[in-house]
């Protein structure tokens, strides 16, 4: 196996007197003679899985999901258990291919493919940094709209606000700082389930709609279909999974000055640390796809009985009150100024840490800025750039639908370099795909290929 690895010098943010975490294979066990609950040695276990699961339901999401219960009910409640494999398979492919070399996808994919391929993906990953900062933007709009639910003020006023105050904690925030601000903004998805409880659900209606019983053939059907696939299955986690399992790689106190691989680590921390990552990655898919159940089983159980015509979380929000009380309103707005909050330093870092990989620059979030210029400008034009579009742009769902065509477009390339790397025995070594990984990988990227085809006709002829 190549035992090539990032390089470049480490140095760590993490604030004075805080000590690094230790080996991920050890988190969940109890310090010696002290006994940890299950509950709490699993949710110690938590991570870049649940972060991403978490970041997948980001405004965007949200909207598109609320317009999915609003215009055909439970009509399209399918979608979630139909997504969830494909997401497992699709963040545990990009989290392994991290923790087996100790590398993220971008800088994998300089080590894999010659420079012609690799100037192909640099000009995919340039289209996916525009339709991130767009998606940005948007996402700043909705914790501006939300703030301004809350009676807290003007609403472009509090999307300037969070995107400054977004764009100064990742510059001067340490990784340990970051990660830990990420983990608990997860909570805010929560709201959603709550929406569950003050909405009346016809759960037999839900049942039907799981089991595809409700399934229409038309082009606005197809075409939120791809909108649901296309927010589920972003290109940009599958850089933010991998980079962030390598940030918390380079965490770890095990003496070397790089992130260890999986055969660095000795076969039993190994199999542990492997474990423990896809039980991240599985609960954060589930938790996602939980989340997303929500929404659509609770605004087809109050909206979707009136037609509504959603075209913002914020909207949802505001047609939620009369229904369902003020209640559902404010957990609404709750949820998506929390995620928009979590969503958008993952739209900025991804493609940023994508593409300084590939160039063969450092990266992370864990580097003091003049150690990794390459990154840090690609995250400040990310984030200030959506910070200068929120504020004069007042069409957020032209926004959502501009990058959700280029993420469309991107996601099956993605898809293929991912699925490429993951099975190269060179760089992955024994941890390489197996039949199931490679089943399912390959078979969401068939159907990625096909929703992105769709999507572009859809949107070219207006058809939905």
């Amino acid at each position: 196996m190549s035992s090539v690895h990032a390089t470049g010098p480490e140095s760590g943010k993490s604030p004075a007197g805080v000590d690094k975490p230790g080996d991920s294979s050890d988190r969940g066990k109890a310090p010696s003679g002290t006994k940890r609950s299950p509950i709490v040695r699993f949710l110690s276990l938590l991570g870049p899985g649940l972060v991403t699961g978490s970041a997948d339901d980001d405004p965007s999401g949200i909207a598109t999901y609320a317009q999915v219960g609003a215009t055909f009910s439970n009509g399209m409640l399918w979608t979630a258990p139909v997504t969830l494999p494909m997401m497992m398979a699709v963040q545990e492919i990009c989290d392994r291919t991290a923790l087996a070399t100790g590398d993220s996808l971008g800088r994998l994919a300089r080590r894999k493919f010659s420079r012609k391929p690799r100037v192909v993906i640099a000009i995919l990953i340039v289209a996916l940094l525009g339709a991130n900062t767009l998606n940005a933007a948007a996402d700043l709009m909705a914790v501006g709209q939300g703030m301004e639910l809350f009676g807290a003020g003007p609403a472009q006023l509090w999307s300037a606000i969070a995107g400054i105050g977004i764009a100064i904690v990742l510059v001067a925030g340490g990784f340990v700082i970051i990660a830990k601000i990420f983990k608990w903004l997860c909570l805010a998805l929560l709201a959603y389930v709550a929406v569950l409880f003050v909405a009346k659900v016809d759960w037999a209606d839900v049942v039907a709609g799981l089991l595809g019983l409700q399934f229409r053939f038309s082009w606005d059907y197809l075409g939120l279909i791809v909108a649901v696939l296309g927010t589920t299955i972003s290109p940009y986690l599958f850089f933010w999974q991998s980079a962030q399992r390598v940030e918390e790689l380079r965490e770890e106190d095990h003496g070397n000055a790089r992130p260890e691989s999986l055969e660095e680590s000795g076969t039993a921390p190994a199999h542990r640390k492997l474990r423990n990552a896809r039980a991240d990655v599985f609960t954060g898919m589930f938790f996602s796809v939980l989340v997303m159940f929500a929404i659509i089983a609770a605004t087809a159980a109050t909206l979707g009985k009136n037609g509504t015509d959603i075209k913002t979380a914020a909207d949802a929000a505001k047609a939620l009150e009369p229904i369902a009380g003020p209640a559902a309103k404010f957990l609404f707005a709750a949820g998506f100024v929390g995620s928009g909050i979590l969503a958008i330093p993952v739209l900025a870092a991804s493609g940023s840490a994508g593409l300084a990989g590939l160039l063969g620059k450092n990266w992370g979030l864990d580097r003091r800025p003049s150690k990794a210029r390459t990154f840090y400008v690609l995250l400040g034009v990310g984030t200030i750039g959506g910070v200068i579009i929120s504020l004069f742009d007042s069409d957020p769902i032209g926004l959502l639908v501009l990058s959700a065509i280029i993420n469309g477009i991107a996601a099956a390339p993605f898809l293929i370099v991912t699925m490429l790397i993951s099975r190269d025995k060179d760089l992955m070594g024994k941890y390489r795909n197996g039949k199931l990984a490679a089943t399912l990988g390959w078979s969401t990227t068939a159907i990625m290929v096909l929703a992105g085809a769709v999507g572009i006709w859809t949107a070219v002829t207006g058809a939905a």
